[in-house]
């Protein structure tokens, strides 16, 4: 064991009896007592006696006050050593669930490193919370903070004997070692197992999952600060393909890795120098025959004259935190575009899933329009069944802002999501889209057609205007004319295009002219 240096006090009362020792024995060597008293019989007339007694005592009574000082100061070294320890606690531990933090999980990656003749070998499990935010946004922090502690307690209870990580937000990781050949697909869903298990708080009961990546050290990496980041890796893949997966890492993520981190860097570059821009769809009027607006499309032109498709870069803005900055700049880009128009013309626009979570949405939205001057009644929102669905309570209150201040909903891709009755008699929709996959294939097959006829005799019930999308051929646009559709978009009608190639004319006459 490692020497320990002695404190102050311990040096203070060594030094102490160090110079008590000397002044002894050179008193009994020289026998200075009974010169000491001889010289006090020699001038007797002087009180010497009483003097020294005074000196004596006051001697005895510095010694107990030393004796206490030293120990009071004993016990403040020792509390100044024990706020120490706790500051380093505190450095390498999370406050709210006391697990160990990433300051920790560095150095114990770097003593690994150090002591590689160990030979340990581990499993990383790495885990992200799926639905943690809402619980946040729907029920407050303190809920959150809540689940996070009872999550810390489930994870420490899962493995007792392990090290479990958090790293900050809804980001845990467990360092297991391995013995033999465990099943850690199995452990990996016993993680989401027990993450899963209903929490409930003060009579609110709260659903959680998990996402899972794991990698193994040392055969997924020669560091174990390598593996940590491939589990990382594998956990990511988990995520995006949806709730309550679990993941072994595998080289080719590496590379989807990658991509999306260069996406990400290129998209926040490209939205901070404004180079996505807004393209135009015209949507028509199927019965008259003429343009009654456009739809906004995102589009992505890079540098080299490379077209990014909003598939990729639309899901990489959303889960990099983008999305709102982005959808501001293309709505306020496409609603100054829009003054420009005829005012009867309108401006249709697709909002992110992940935007009707955000109780501010409305605000926002309204905001841009104020600030740019369009009317509210010129603007035509999309949202889709799924988006509604993730968190109904919040969909519905900024929905609800949105149609008082004048602005139209359309339920965009309807039938291919949650399509249910009770969101079309609940929610203020103007106006139903059929997705391009029914108007793709009805022609030759008879299911198809029914399910729009069936949706179009819904939107004629209900008083809801129906549009058709993905319109490319004549015989489908003269099909759902005689079927009584209201109106339609796709490249037969016209192919999104940015604003300096809507022509004059084409928005002057707002006759379609098909080619």
């Amino acid at each position: 064991m490692p020497r320990t240096q002695p404190t102050r006090p311990q040096m203070e009362i060594l030094g102490w009896l160090s110079i008590f020792l000397l002044l002894f024995c050179l008193s009994w060597f020289f026998d200075w007592h009974e010169r000491l008293d001889g010289f006090i019989e020699r001038y007797h007339g002087y009180p010497l006696d009483h003097a020294l007694l005074a000196l004596n005592v006051s001697g005895f009574l510095g010694v107990v006050y030393s004796a206490l000082r030293i120990r009071d100061l004993s016990r403040e070294v020792h509390r100044r050593l024990q706020a120490e320890k706790h500051v380093d606690w505190i450095a390498c531990h999370d406050t709210l669930t006391e697990l160990p933090n990433r300051r920790f999980l560095e150095s114990v990656c770097a003593q690994a490193m150090i002591d590689q003749r160990a030979e340990e070998t581990y499993a990383v499990f790495s885990i992200d919370l799926d639905g943690f935010k809402k619980v946040n946004d729907l029920l407050g922090h303190d809920h959150g903070d809540a689940v996070l502690k009872t999550v810390a307690q489930r994870l420490s209870s899962l493995f007792p004997r392990e090290h479990v990580f958090r790293l900050g937000g809804d980001e845990f990781v467990v360092l297991a070692r391995r013995s033999g050949h465990p099943d850690l697909v199995a452990l990996g869903n016993r993680i989401v197992s027990a993450i899963g298990k209903p929490f409930t708080f003060n009579g609110v009961a709260v659903d959680l999952g998990a996402s899972v990546g794991f990698a193994v050290y040392p055969e997924d990496g020669d560091e174990l600060g390598q593996v940590i980041r491939h589990s990382d890796c594998a956990m990511y893949v988990a995520k995006k393909q949806g709730r309550n997966l679990v993941k072994p890492f595998v080289p080719s993520m590496q590379e989807e890795l990658a991509k999306r981190v260069r996406i990400e860097g290129d998209l926040r570059a490209a939205i901070r120098k404004g180079e996505i821009v807004p393209y135009y769809q015209p949507l028509v009027d199927l019965k008259a025959n003429k343009i009654i607006g456009f739809e906004a499309l995102a589009r992505w032109k890079t540098a080299s004259g490379e077209f990014i498709p909003p598939s990729e870069f639309i899901p990489v803005a959303e889960e990099a935190g983008l999305i709102v900055e982005l959808t501001d700049q293309l709505l306020r880009s496409a609603c100054t575009d829009a003054l420009s128009w005829p005012s009867e013309l309108v401006l249709s626009f697709n909002l992110s899933p992940i935007q009707l979570s955000d109780r501010l949405l409305g605000l926002r939205i309204l905001k841009i329009l104020g600030d740019v001057g369009l009317p509210a009644h010129r603007v035509e929102l999309e949202v889709t069944e799924s988006a509604i669905i993730q968190d109904a309570v919040t969909a519905r209150i900024v929905l609800d802002d949105l149609v008082n201040a004048g602005v139209r909903i359309a339920l965009d891709d309807f039938g291919t999501g949650f399509s249910s009755l009770s969101q079309l008699s609940s929610y203020p929709f103007d106006k139903i889209k059929i997705d391009r996959s029914f108007v793709a294939s009805f022609e030759t097959n008879d299911k198809q057609d029914k399910v729009i006829k069936a949706i179009v005799a819904l939107g004629t019930g209900l008083g809801v205007r129906i549009t058709a999308e993905g319109i490319e051929e004549e015989s489908q646009l003269q099909r759902l004319q005689d079927l009584g559709c209201d109106f339609g978009q796709g490249y037969l009608l016209g192919r999104p295009a940015p604003i300096e190639e809507i022509t004059a004319h084409q928005v002057d006459s707002r006759i379609l002219q098909r080619r």
